[in-house]
């Protein structure tokens, strides 16, 4: 029982980290767009804002393997309280010619973004009981989705009242408050094992090893690519949202916003229900479901009708969570545990930088193809990603049979 409340309070804990520095980290990813915009007037630089929080995830794996050479929670509550220190910089950017500071904040705020992701799914993999792992990851992407409900609201308010200083000192306290409460979680984390500077302490081997064990897995070598392809579809898909609003549902851009929260709470949904679902089927099998959900609600949004189109934003609110829950459960497992911080910082770029690239090429598409082609397209190569990963596995399962048979 001891073991039970034990978990509990480190689970509890962790949530409560997520939750209060996911809130600030929402709030300044809406904010920093308006903030440029309204100093430049730049549509341009303002969108370079995404780009410079995204950017970083480039750099995943070299990140994750500084994760793996120090202990885990240590390095949470210290990243935490550095960005709390730096945040207030932000205070100074007043004009247009003091916007470069911003995106230099920006720049750290996504290197300390994937730093902190790796660190929490390696420290979540030595410090919690294995067969609770997807139960954990789904609450994690549930208190995540919860957030984003109502941050962009409240920073909204906030910025257009008091303009950006104020949610700068928002972001920076839910930093500080977050660290606060990853340093008292209480975990056994074994001392990282010292690298011999001259051999298998060089940087690029130890980088490449986080490939090598999503490679070497036969199930990551299925679920990273699926997931990857699956973050490829969605950045085209919410490239057209404005498309779809404007042109087929001819409502003003503002009813975007109404989507996305109907999907936000389809996000929430998925993430309550991932962990009972991951203790009955494999993690591919979650995968797959997502992805054929997902497919089916992008392809339905090309229906010029209120009630379909609110019905696929849940659909995708449900169905694209499940992947990612499923995938990240996966690396969890499969990678040693002195390893998950480069497996995950490496997975984490191979899933998300597709997305961003698919925004930008979206942003073309939509301009030249009708959404009415463009999404149902979308949903029949979802839908025969989805067959591909079940057909891999299920190729899978049998040669493990008759290797076992043999």
């Amino acid at each position: 029982m001891s073991g039970v409340r034990e978990w509990k309070r480190t689970a509890g804990l962790y949530l409560a980290g997520v939750l209060v520095s996911g809130f600030g980290t929402t709030a300044m990813w809406l904010v920093s767009g308006i903030w440029v915009k309204s100093l430049t007037g730049s549509d341009s630089l303002a969108a370079l804002t995404g780009f410079a929080l995204w950017a970083p995830a480039l750099f995943g794996p070299l990140l994750g393997t500084f994760v793996d050479r120090v202990r885990r929670r240590p390095l949470m509550v210290a990243a935490n309280a550095a960005m709390a220190a730096l945040l207030p910089v932000l205070l100074w950017v007043d004009s247009a010619d003091r916007v470069w500071l911003l995106f230099a904040v920006l720049l750290v705020y996504g290197a300390q973004g994937a730093v902190q992701d790796a660190a929490e799914s390696a420290l979540a993999a030595s410090a919690l009981d294995e067969r609770l792992l997807g139960d954990f990851n789904g609450l994690r992407m549930t208190v995540n989705e919860a957030v984003k409900l109502v941050a962009p609201l409240a920073a909204a308010g906030m910025f257009a009242r008091w303009g950006g200083g104020p949610v700068v000192l928002l972001d920076a306290a839910t930093f500080a408050l977050a660290g606060g409460v990853f340093a008292l979680m209480r975990v056994r984390e074994e001392r990282p094992e010292r690298r011999d500077p001259g051999a298998r302490g060089r940087w690029r081997a130890e980088t490449a090893e986080g490939l090598r064990i999503l490679c070497g897995s036969s199930v990551l070598r299925a679920l990273v690519p699926a997931a990857s392809f699956t973050m490829l579809l969605a950045g085209l898909n919410g490239a057209a949202i404005y498309t779809v609003v404007d042109r087929g549902l001819g409502h003003d851009p503002a009813y975007a916003g109404v989507l996305y929260a109907v999907q936000g709470a389809g996000s929430v949904a998925a993430g309550l229900a991932a962990g009972p679902l991951l203790r009955r089927i494999p993690e591919h099998r979650l995968a797959a479901v997502g992805l054929a959900l997902f497919a089916l609600a992008a392809g339905a949004r090309a229906l010029p009708y209120d009630a379909v189109a609110l019905a696929a934003s849940a659909g995708i609110g449900l169905g694209l969570p499940w992947v990612l829950i499923a995938t990240m459960t996966a690396v969890q497992r499969e990678a040693p545990k002195a390893a998950v911080g480069r497996a995950a910082a490496t997975a984490n770029t191979l899933v998300f930088v597709p997305n961003a690239v698919a925004l930008a090429l979206g942003a073309g598409l939509v301009a030249v193809l009708d959404v009415r082609v463009l999404l149902p397209v979308l949903a029949v190569a979802g839908a025969a990603g989805a067959l591909a990963l079940t057909a891999a596995t299920a190729r899978r399962s049998a040669d493990a049979r008759e290797r076992a048979e043999v």
